[in-house]
C-alpha cells in the first residue's frame, strides 16, 4: 500500500494503520506518515489467540473511534470487521482480496467460508478486487449483490509504472543481478513471484519446468519468494528447490524490480487469486505472463493479448505456453509490450487511488457524515478519520 496511504491523507483523511507489529509496520509509520498501532496475530486458525487479538482491535476502536473503516484478509479483515461492527464504526468497508475457501474442502472450507462471510456481513461496502473474484463471491452466497463492487478494471492498489519500467540504471542493476545469481550468458529465465505454497501451483510449475529442459537445456527458474508452513508443498519437492543448481531462489525480496528484468517470462500457475499484482508488475516492466484461468487472473490477462492463459493444474499446457513465449521472441515482445501498454492505460496507482477516495466519499455521503478536507494546517479535524488494517 505504499504511496496509497499518504494520498489518503494529503486528501484529508486521518489516516491510523493497525496491523500485526514487525518491520513492516515501522516503515509504514515513518515512509506515509499516518499514525500506526501494533495489533499481534496470525494467519492460521487459533481460536485462543483470535479471541484476544479481537479484543485488541476492540480496544483499539475504542481509543480511535474512527468514522470509517476498511478492513481486510481473511483474519484481520473478520476480526476488525467485527471490531467496528461492535464499535458502531459509522462507515464500514471491507477489501475482499481473494477467497482462501476456494482451494480447501471440509470443515477448514466451511469456516473459512463462515468467516468471509461474517466480514462481509459487517460492512457496508465489500470493495472486490476483480470482477471474476466479485461474481465467485455471490455464486458462494458470501456477499450480496446490492453491496459487492469492483474499483475501475480492478486491483486494490494498481502499480507504479515508472518503478518497473525499463531504464539505463535498472538494466544495470540487472546485470548485477545475473552474474550474482551466476546465471550464464545466453540462459533464459522463468519467474515466479509469490508465497511457495501447494495453491500457488508450485507442483505444476517444477513439473512443467521439467518438461521444458530437453528443448531448452540451459533455462533457469527463478523463484521469489519464501515458503509457507499454512499451505505447505511436498517435502520431496521443497528439497528439490532446494537443492537444484538450475533453480534459483531468492526468498522475500523487497526491491523487486531487477528481478523482472532478467525474466523472460512471468510464470504463475496459481489455483486462485483476487487479483495477482505480480502481473501487473511484470507487465509494468514489458515482460510476457503465462499463467491459469483461475479467479482474478482472468482479469489481469488478456488471453492471447497480454498472456498466454492455461487451465488450472494442467503442468503439460502450462510447459506448451512457455516454450511458444521462450522460442518466438517477437510473441514475447508482443505480449509483453501489449500488457505495459494496458497498465498504463487501466492500472496506473493514480486512478486506483482516486476510485477509493470517491467510494468512501459517497459511503461518508450516504452515512450523513461531513467530507475531510485538507487543513491548511498539520491537524485534521478528528471525524475525518479512515482507519485500516491489512
Amino acid at each position: 500500500m505504499k504511496g496509497q496511504l499518504r494520498h489518503l491523507r494529503d486528501a484529508g483523511f486521518d489516516v491510523t494503520v493497525v496491523t500485526a507489529p514487525g518491520p513492516a509496520l515501522d516503515r509504514v509509520r515513518a515512509g506515509e506518515g499516518v499514525n500506526a498501532i501494533a495489533v499481534p496475530m496470525i494467519r492460521e486458525i487459533a481460536s485462543r489467540r483470535d479471541v484476544l487479538s479481537l479484543w485488541r482491535f476492540w480496544r483499539v476502536m475504542r481509543r480511535v473511534r474512527p468514522v470509517l473503516t476498511n478492513v481486510s484478509t481473511p483474519k484481520a479483515g473478520l476480526l476488525g470487521g467485527i471490531a467496528a461492527w461492535l464499535s458502531r464504526v459509522p462507515c464500514r468497508v471491507y477489501t475482499l482480496r481473494g477467497l482462501r475457501s476456494e482451494t480447501t474442502s471440509g470443515l477448514k472450507r466451511r469456516l473459512l467460508w463462515l468467516s468471509e462471510r461474517l466480514a462481509c456481513s459487517c460492512a457496508h461496502r465489500v470493495l472486490c478486487v476483480s470482477e471474476s473474484l466479485r461474481q465467485k463471491a455471490l455464486a458462494l452466497r458470501i456477499v450480496d449483490a446490492k453491496r459487492a463492487l469492483v474499483l475501475g478494471q480492478g486491483s486494490s492498489h494498481g502499480v507504479d509504472v515508472d518503478r518497473f519500467g525499463p531504464s539505463p540504471e535498472l538494466s544495470q542493476r540487472a546485470l548485477l543481478l545475473r552474474n550474482r545469481l551466476a546465471i550464464p550468458p545466453g540462459a533464459q529465465v522463468l519467474g515466479f513471484v509469490g508465497r511457495l505454497t501447494r495453491d500457488k501451483g508450485i507442483p505444476e510449475l517444477l513439473d512443467g519446468y521439467d518438461r521444458l529442459l530437453s528443448a531448452f537445456p540451459n533455462v533457469r527458474l527463478l523463484l521469489v519468494g519464501d515458503f509457507e508452513e499454512g499451505d505447505p508443498i511436498d517435502p520431496l519437492l521443497r528439497k528439490r528447490i532446494e537443492t537444484d543448481p538450475k533453480i534459483l531462489r531468492s526468498g522475500f525480496v523487497e526491491e523487486i524490480e531487477a528481478y523482472y528484468q532478467i525474466m523472460n517470462v512471468l510464470v504463475l500457475p496459481t489455483y486462485r487469486e483476487g487479483f495477482p499484482n505480480v502481473i501487473l508488475e511484470a507487465h509494468a516492466a514489458g515482460k510476457p505472463v503465462v499463467a491459469t484461468r483461475a479467479t482474478g487472473v482472468v482479469d489481469a490477462v488478456i488471453d492471447s493479448v497480454t498472456g498466454i492463459l492455461v487451465g488450472i493444474g494442467d503442468s503439460e499446457e502450462l510447459a506448451t505456453a512457455v516454450a511458444s513465449v521462450l522460442k518466438d521472441e517477437a510473441l514475447a515482445a508482443r505480449l509483453g509490450n501489449a500488457g505495459r501498454e494496458r497498465v498504463l492505460r487501466q492500472f496506473r496507482q493514480e486512478l486506483i487511488w482516486d476510485a477509493l477516495l470517491e467510494e468512501y466519499r459517497a459511503l461518508l455521503r450516504t452515512k450523513g457524515q461531513p467530507l475531510p478536507e485538507v487543513s491548511d494546517g498539520d491537524t485534521v479535524p478528528a471525524m475525518a478519520r479512515v482507519y485500516g488494517q491489512s
